[in-house]
């Protein structure tokens, strides 16, 4: 068992977050811990120069009072970085760019990265294929991860993704010994949530929280949509969760926001 009062109030922001305005802002706001994340490639590069600056960027939002203690590894385009594409290029080119990316976040102190299993949309008869060509991947990445001393953390996906399912992240799981999980509370299209938190255990280590609609992603804040908060909360006690509580929702909405609604959730 674990308490929900120990799950430190937390945020993913984008690279547009990563100023001195900004994060004074989070900090004022009792944000004190974000998830650095981009669906794409470019802005780690472009805007962030994140291989080569990880360091400043970390010294930043701390001389705000903001850590940054995940780094959410980009998934997009498909065509060019997904782990479970059959071009073995695209699949190597995945490879090292996340390892990139890893080097430069465990060199500035980032503990934990994110990785998406796959990219969609993908077949039913393709699913078992597609599988192993990611499952090698991700055991790739998660040994640079290691060498790195970062954590790597698989997202549960929904529609076609892969991890839609538990069976799904637990066939990565028992491949890959020193994968964890991050969950993400708005994602389960197939399965109920708390049945999905159950199965896979201690393996969570993050958390990705938002609110939806069981028809697809949304995004929403907690408690606008039709998760059952309590049953999480539970769940995510009974099997020892000691993480963050990150939000990925609330996108245009003030940083008080998120924190009255922590407040409302966590007490």
């Amino acid at each position: 068992m674990s308490s929900r009062q120990t799950w430190p109030l937390a945020l993913s922001v984008g690279p547009a977050a990563m100023n001195e305005e900004s994060l004074r802002q989070l900090s004022d706001a009792g944000i004190a811990h974000i998830e650095l994340s981009s669906g794409a490639v470019a802005p780690f590069y472009n805007e962030l120069d994140f291989p080569h600056k990880a360091k400043e960027i970390v010294s930043l939002a701390r001389s705000c009072g903001v850590t940054v203690s995940s780094v959410h590894l980009p998934f997009g385009p498909f065509s060019e970085i997904d782990p479970a594409h059959r071009d073995p290029a695209v699949r190597a080119h995945a490879v090292e760019l996340q390892t990139e990316l890893l080097n430069a976040a465990g060199d500035a102190g980032i503990g934990l990265c994110v990785i998406h299993p796959s990219g969609e949309p993908y077949e039913e008869n393709e699913r078992a294929e597609r599988l192993e060509l990611a499952a090698d991947v991700i055991a790739k990445v998660t040994d640079a991860a290691s060498s790195a001393g970062v954590t790597l953390c698989l997202e549960n996906l929904p529609r076609t993704c892969l991890c839609r399912t538990s069976d799904e992240m637990l066939f990565f799981l028992n491949r890959i010994p020193d994968l964890r999980v991050v969950f993400d509370t708005n994602h389960s299209l197939r399965e109920d949530n708390v049945h999905y938190i159950r199965a896979v255990g201690a393996k969570i280590v993050t958390l990705h929280v938002s609110d939806y609609d069981f028809i697809d992603e949304k995004h929403w804040l907690p408690l606008e949509g039709k998760n059952d908060w309590p049953a999480i909360l539970n769940a995510l006690e009974e099997v020892g969760y000691a993480g963050r509580f990150l939000y990925e929702s609330g996108a245009g909405r003030p940083y008080r926001d998120i924190a009255d609604n922590y407040k409302k959730l966590i007490g």
